[in-house]
């Protein structure tokens, strides 16, 4: 028996017959799907519940589907996207997948063709995410600098001045790196914790706050001034330094 969970398939569609027909061959396929029929719903959707994938119509009532994977990116969610669409257009098709989209589909299609696809993208996404550790940060990522100490992903440590590396967890690595990525600018406790946790995560500041105390400690047992790295009361945090590189 399989209890692997099945995939999400979120279809934002506005021909509700055609939807209608791909949810009927996506449970056939071993799915579940939800659909939507306008940009604003499949939106709310999307930032209230966790979904494998997007199957966008470039053409909704309320909106186009470029607009919708703008609006969803900006907002942190990164489902992965197909595109459907009734236009045979290469210029429309570049620019879907240019924004990231992962595939593009024209109508009319075969629904085993579909499936196929959906399958593929499933995949991919999945591989994708093999080295992530936290929401923003993976164990590819290069090493970056933060407060005279630099940061190697790939092991999962923090190299001092003083010649000592000591290793830290994944959520701190997440930390380190959406600070790192976004210097001299006043950052919310959301923020943080939706780029580190994720949009969806039920995490409490004090959990947040727990980790920058780990972090601190770090530093202090290593002689090393967190100065640049201040809490804003009441607001967040801010990295502040002169010269907003913080490449190695």
């Amino acid at each position: 028996m399989n209890n692997q969970p099945k995939p999400l398939i979120v279809i934002a569609e506005d021909d509700n017959d055609l939807a209608t027909v791909i949810a009927t061959h996506l449970e056939l396929a071993g799915m579940q799907s939800q659909i939507c029929n306008e940009a604003a719903h499949a939106e709310r959707y999307l930032k209230s519940n966790f979904a494998n994938l997007l199957l966008l119509d470039v053409h909704l009532p309320d909106s186009t589907g470029f607009a919708l994977m703008d609006d969803l990116r900006k907002s942190g969610i990164y489902t992965p996207v197909i595109f459907l669409t009734g236009e045979n257009a290469e210029l429309k098709k570049v620019k879907a997948l240019e924004m990231g989209g992962d595939d593009y589909i024209t109508k009319p299609f075969s629904y085993p063709e579909l499936i196929a696809r959906i399958n593929a993208v499933l995949r991919r996404a999945e591989t994708i995410n093999d080295s992530k550790v936290t929401q923003n940060a993976t164990t590819t990522d290069e090493l970056f600098s933060f407060c005279g100490a630099v940061v190697n992903p790939q092991r999962l440590e923090v190299q001092f001045p003083d010649g000592a590396a000591e290793s830290i967890g994944r959520k701190e690595l997440g930390i380190f790196s959406y600070l790192a990525a976004h210097p001299n600018s006043v950052l919310t406790r959301k923020n943080l914790i939706h780029s580190v946790w994720g949009i969806h995560a039920d995490v409490r500041s004090r959990s947040l706050d727990q980790y920058i105390v780990k972090i601190r400690d770090l530093y202090k047992r290593h002689d090393l001034s967190l100065d640049a790295f201040r809490t804003v009361h009441g607001v967040g945090y801010i990295y502040d330094i002169k010269d907003s590189a913080s490449k190695v």
